[in-house]
Parts: structure tokens; sequence; C-alpha cells
């Protein structure tokens, strides 16, 4: 406890990939700034940025086809995929200056390049792939896209998925060979070692119990060490709240008005996990399809190729699960001790609303283990149960808060920052595109928080992130040559990489 100030300048609660993130990005910016993490857990990384408990996708929308919308006049709605395309360049252009610097080591240990695939069947569904990769394809950023209803081309990029394949299914794939598959579990461990080198402390087994701010707007933190059974206070001027599903709870411990308003419903994932490399070599992508009707955006379909503890596997899923919990190591009353007098109106709204999810989760809940492999088969129609294991992947809790445009209860699909008015505390709720998106939503969270600040700070950001205040999307010169830096610093080209 040698390093840990009494007063300090940064609280960030929670040792995930977002803590991490944060607290690099300041320790760059103001390096005598005293930043002090508190993790409940025994180590960083464990929840939700857990290898196992994250998809791994380095979210560009190059696969995942919600994040483009057919409009009833039949044009293609890009916005969003543009968006969290560009705010996964600026994640690889912060990591790339980091290894640039020799401040993270092993890039691929935690990023590497595997194709990112969308796969449709029927007339409908390959019309819409058609208008996507017509849409997409005009923005540089998706210029390396291609798509193919070609059943031989097909054999060759997804042999696993076209084996038993009805000769008379119409099918059509996308391919982009710039996806990437990320380890954001081993990823947090580099940066937190990055910060705590920089001197940074970081506390393990320490549970943040209450936040109260002080008259002169610093807080004022309650936290108990779990390995002594001893409790403690802090008092920091700036505190970060990216404690995954625990976030919430955090948040209306604050007793900001921003707080009020908003609940929380968890939702688990189940995956099936296949290790055989018999069957595993015969798959190298990352291939999302079509949401089932009723089904949240986050249950998109997937099966990836991961590369975990040095090992290639496939994954497929989620599953939809249930549990009260809002971590997977935290308690079955999570749920019940949410609900508020504040918000119990907007949980109640919200309940209403969304039966079409509750019927989804329900059906999800009863399945065995051969209707998920059966499921599979879509995919892989020769999936053999004994091939495919069961892996319960991490809590996400799914933000409801009352919005202008659609009212009370309303259900939010993403990641939603939360900032008090006067700057000095921030949190992060919600779930995917999450972790891919870190750099850009820390930096949105420092420019509301350090308005003042972030003035001086702005040539260091454009140092560390060349494209920041631009849009790629207009910047082709600078989007290819910052593609070729990034591929080098991150090792995307080399004979490691799982494209190879």
């Amino acid at each position: 406890m040698d390093n840990l100030h009494n007063k300090t300048d940064v609280v960030l609660i929670g040792g995930g990939i977002m803590s991490a993130t944060l607290g690099v990005l300041l320790k760059e910016l103001q390096p005598e700034w005293d930043i002090n993490v508190f993790e409940r857990l025994d180590s960083c990384g464990k929840e939700s940025s857990n290898v196992w408990n994250n998809a791994g996708t380095g979210h560009s929308a190059l696969c995942e086809l919600n994040y483009t919308n057919e409009m009833p006049d039949g044009t293609m709605d890009i916005k969003k995929a543009i968006k969290v395309n560009e705010q996964f360049q600026i994640s690889k252009q912060f990591w790339s200056y980091l290894v640039k610097h020799n401040k993270l080591n092993k890039p691929d240990a935690f990023i590497r390049t595997v194709p990112h695939m969308s796969f449709v069947t029927g007339e409908k569904n390959v019309s819409f792939l058609e208008a996507r990769v017509k849409s997409l394809k005009e923005n540089v950023l998706f210029s390396g896209m291609e798509i193919t209803k070609d059943r031989e081309t097909l054999k060759k990029w997804v042999p696993l998925m076209m084996e038993g394949r009805r000769e008379d299914e119409i099918v059509a794939a996308t391919r982009d060979d710039s996806g990437t598959d990320v380890n954001f579990g081993a990823l947090t461990k580099q940066l937190m070692d990055q910060l705590e080198s920089n001197g940074g402390a970081i506390y393990y087994q320490h549970e943040v119990q209450s936040l109260k701010q002080n008259k002169d707007g610093s807080w004022r933190i309650r936290i108990k060490d779990l390995k002594e059974n001893k409790t403690f206070t802090v008092e920091s001027k700036f505190v970060f709240i990216g404690a995954g599903g625990a976030s919430l709870p955090l948040l209306q411990k604050t007793h900001i008005p921003e707080s009020k308003h908003i609940g929380g419903f968890p939702v688990s994932g189940l995956f099936l996990v296949c290790k055989n490399q018999d069957i595993v070599n015969q798959h190298k992508a990352k291939v999302y399809g079509k949401a089932k009707v009723g089904a949240p955006p986050m249950s998109v379909p997937h099966l990836d190729t991961r590369y975990i503890d040095g090992t290639r596997a496939l994954l497929f899923g989620p599953f939809a699960g249930f549990s009260p919990k809002f971590l997977k190591t935290g308690s079955y009353f999570d749920l019940v001790k949410s609900v508020k007098p504040y918000n119990l109106t907007t949980m109640l709204a919200a309940g209403a609303k969304e039966m079409g999810l509750t019927k989804y989760l329900i059906q999800q809940l009863m399945l065995n283990h051969s209707e998920r492999v059966e499921e599979l088969r879509e995919f892989i129609p020769n999936a053999k149960e004994e091939d495919w294991k069961v892996v319960v992947a991490g809590q996400r809790v799914q933000v409801i808060k009352d919005t202008e445009a659609k009212g009370k209860g309303t259900l939010q699909f993403g990641t939603e920052v939360i900032t008090s008015q006067d700057g000095t505390l921030a949190a992060l709720l919600g779930a995917s595109p999450g972790a891919s998106t870190a750099v850009a939503v820390m930096l949105d969270i420092l420019q509301r928080a350090f308005k003042d600040d972030f003035k001086h700070w702005e040539p260091k950001v454009k140092e560390m992130i060349p494209s920041f205040g631009k849009e790629l999307t207009n910047e082709v010169d600078l989007f290819k040559s910052l593609n070729h830096e990034i591929s080098e610093q991150l090792k995307l080209n080399e004979e490691g990489s799982l494209l190879s």
C-alpha cells in the first residue's frame, strides 16, 4: 500500500480493457499524475475482457451485418458501419504507437490477421448482401471487400461450411482479409504492465464499496481490501467506473443526476467450442450470419477462428443465457438490487416493450446440446455433437434508459458513456462493440471530463493517433499510409499471422 495516496488525481475502477486504455492514455498525456486502479479480482482482464468471455472480433463492420440497415426505399444506411470502423482504426493506431515506442511488446500475443466474412442463404438475404457490399465498397475503409456466389470460390474460402451443403441452396459470402482477431485479455495485461511501469498503481482484490462527492468536487471512495479484510478511503479528483456489469450499481451509488432513469438487464452468452485440430484447420475466418427474427443484435450467429493461449480453436454462437448476476463472479441479487424507485418505471416499460426479446431468451434457455449443434449445422452442415463443447461466455448488462426518440424503457444495444455535469466522474455501460472501440471511447471521455487540459494535450494525441479529428473516410492517402504502418508495427503481414 506504500504507493497509495489518500489524495490522488485519478481512480480507475475495474481492471479491464477500458481502465487499462484510459490509464495508459493519461500517463502519456500527463505523466506526473497519480493514477490508481482498483480491481476486485486477483488479476486484470478476467471478466468482459477475458479471451473466453469476449468474441475477440476487431469490430470494424467488415462482417457484422447488423451495422448496416436496408431502408424502406431499398438504399443502404452505412453510417453506423463507418463509425464503428473509424473507431477501430483509432484503436489500431494507438496500439501501433505503443508498439513502435516499446510500450507494448509481442503484438502477435494480442492481435492477429483473420479474414472477416459475412455468409447468407436465400435470395432475399443474398440481395441484401449484394446491396450492402455495393454501398460499402465506395468507401476506402471497405475497399478490400469481396463478394461471391460462386460455389467453387466458397469452397476455397470456407471449405468446412460448404462440405455437405445442398447443391440447390442459394448462398453468398463476403470476405475482407484486413479483419483481425484480438485477445483483449492479453492486451489488457500488457497495458496494465505498461501503466504500472510508468508509475501507475494497481490494487487487486480491492472492492469499491461507496462513492461520495465532496464539496470541492472531488470524490471520497471507500474501498475494501478483500485480502486483508480492511476498509480505507481515497479522495480523487477524477473517477472512472469501468467495471463491466458492475458499473451500473457503482454509478447508482454516486447519486449523480445522470445515474437516474437508467436500468440494466443482464444477458449471459454461451458458445460452442471445437479444439479438434483436424476440424479447426479447415476454417480460417470469422464468419457472421444474420440474426434470427426477434434476436437482439448481440446475438448475431458467428463461426470464429480464435487464437487462445497459443492454440487455434473454433467458436460458434452466441446462444443467449440468463443469470441475474451482473458479472460472472457477481451476486444473484445484482438485478434485484439495481431496481430503484427512480428507475422502476423505466424497467417496467422495457419489460412491456421487449416481449419479443423475452420470448427469444426463453427459447434459447430451453435449448439442449443437440439443438445447439443443430443451429451450428446452418453454418457447418456436417457438424458432429461430440466435437463441440459448451463454454459460458461473459455476462453483459444491456442498458435500459428513457430516450426522446423511443420513449421510456428503451433497450440500448451498444456502449454508453455517462459523465457527470462537472466532468469529475465518468462511467461506461453496455456491450458490443465495446472493447474494439476502447481508445475512441476513452478519448471521448477525456474531452468531456478534461476540457481545458485537452486543448494542451491535443498535439500529443495527434502524435499517437494521426487521424484524430479527421475522418479516414475522406482521407484516402492518410488511411493507406497509416494502414501500411499499422500492419508493419502490429506484424499483421508476417508469416506468423493466422492468414498465412
